[in-house]
């Protein structure tokens, strides 16, 4: 039995493992050079070597996902047959119906930054000019190749199968979705993901259950028209007319076709149309994005919107074309699941620091679409404890509280050693 640990960590008393304490720094250091050497999504090839590097020098077993993404697999050596038969006493984790035929876990870190300048003057601040890890993706797969270290000397302890997914392209929604089409999630019986968030103190975790980030879904509708000069518009087809109209009765599918307990946003943010004052317009271009937190709220938004722009241009004498891409599926945090992790939660920074009622987010992620086709539960990791590192993600000087990594490393370690025993 690994010996557990009390740390104070803004002010929290935070139980850890002994090895997750000893880890630290090198996880520390695993951190500081991804953000110093950021890579744009499904470009992530020098994080990608790095990561396997790391895994190589621990024997762990690794295939590749994609160019750039990695998957790592640790098989436990306990009899996971025995434990279902068994009753097991003094924690009420252990005998729960919910975790029992677990064989499979996989763990998810995103390894992708952002297009963005890094303004911070700092030992660690990016090396590559206009690429920021401004989001904590930097943690997250630090965080995961400090619990591979941490799960493969353990494996004698757990049974079952970890996969760990060292996963790409999260900014733009086209990483986990090639873990899912390559099968990787077939086997899997429990999903497990983490997010740092700045807007939470260090020392507490948010685990709720229930929707969490919303879809997203980028359409592009072009307006056909046709030109005349703009003295005679009857000989043409005003695509600016049409292309304007369509802008505004998109706006009523939110306000009026659905209901008003449901949640739905549409947000259009790019409109083009015309060469030049005195020509009546052939072409028009409306981009934005849909946003729900149900797939079926979103299929029936989609469907309207395409509709609606398809019926006013005819209106107008114009015709369009629809298209769309799915960036993401709304999240969902699946509830059995979820309520596990806030027992385990409890027991890394004690009830009190558990968040069991965080704000749904309209921003996406996509550890939904492993969610979308396995239960599990993606929780909030916070690293705030002043203003250098309260910065919302995204921003050119986000950064975070290092001693997150303790509590972002246990969660994960902690969910395969109390779950596949």
């Amino acid at each position: 039995m690994t010996k557990r640990i009390e740390k104070e960590i803004n002010g929290i008393k935070i139980s850890l493992d002994e090895d997750v304490v000893e880890i630290y720094d090198e996880v520390v250091r695993h951190r500081r050079y991804f953000h110093q050497n950021p890579e744009p999504s499904l470009k992530e090839y020098n994080t990608c070597a790095y990561i396997r590097s790391e895994l190589e020098k621990e024997g762990i077993d690794y295939i590749g996902v994609g160019q750039t993404g990695t998957l790592a697999i640790i098989r436990g050596e306990k009899d996971l047959e025995s434990r279902d038969r068994r009753e097991i006493s003094g924690s009420p984790l252990l005998t729960d119906q919910r975790v029992k035929g677990v064989r499979t876990i996989l763990l998810r870190g995103d390894i992708d930054a952002l297009e963005l300048n890094d303004d911070k003057n700092i030992e660690y601040s990016s090396i590559n000019k206009g690429l920021c890890h401004a989001c904590g993706h930097d943690a997250h797969a630090a965080s995961l190749l400090g619990a591979a270290k941490i799960l493969n000397r353990r494996r004698g302890e757990f049974g079952g199968i970890v996969k760990l997914a060292f996963q790409q392209a999260e900014e733009i929604g086209a990483g986990a979705r090639q873990f899912v089409k390559a099968g990787h999630l077939d086997d899997v019986d429990f999903v497990f993901g983490t997010h740092l968030a700045s807007n939470i103190e260090v020392g507490k975790l948010g685990v709720t259950e229930g929707p969490q980030s919303a879809s997203c879904d980028i359409f592009k509708i072009r307006v056909l028209g046709q030109g005349a000069h703009a003295s005679t518009p009857h000989l043409g087809r005003d695509a600016v007319v049409a292309t304007s109209n369509i802008v505004l009765e998109l706006q009523n599918i939110v306000s009026r076709q659905i209901g008003p307990l449901d949640e739905g946003l549409i947000s259009i943010g790019k409109i083009w149309s015309g060469t030049r004052y005195n020509v009546v317009a052939s072409e028009g271009v409306i981009e934005g994005t849909v946003r729900t937190f149900s797939q079926e709220t979103r299929e029936f938004i989609l469907e309207r919107v395409e509709t609606i722009a398809e019926l006013t241009a005819k209106i107008h004498g114009c015709s369009i074309e629809f298209e769309n891409y799915d960036a993401a599926a709304p999240l969902i945090n699946q509830k059995e699941k979820t309520l596990y992790y806030q027992e385990i939660a409890n027991q890394i920074v004690g009830e009190d620091n558990v968040i069991r009622d965080l704000e749904k987010s309209l921003g996406a992620e996509d550890f939904a679409d492993y969610l979308a086709v396995v239960p599990g539960t993606f929780i909030k990791v916070g690293s705030k404890s002043s203003s250098k590192n309260s910065y919302p993600h995204h921003h050119n000087l986000f950064d975070i509280d290092e001693r997150c990594l303790y509590i972002e490393t246990q969660s994960y370690v902690d969910l395969v050693t109390k779950t596949l025993i």
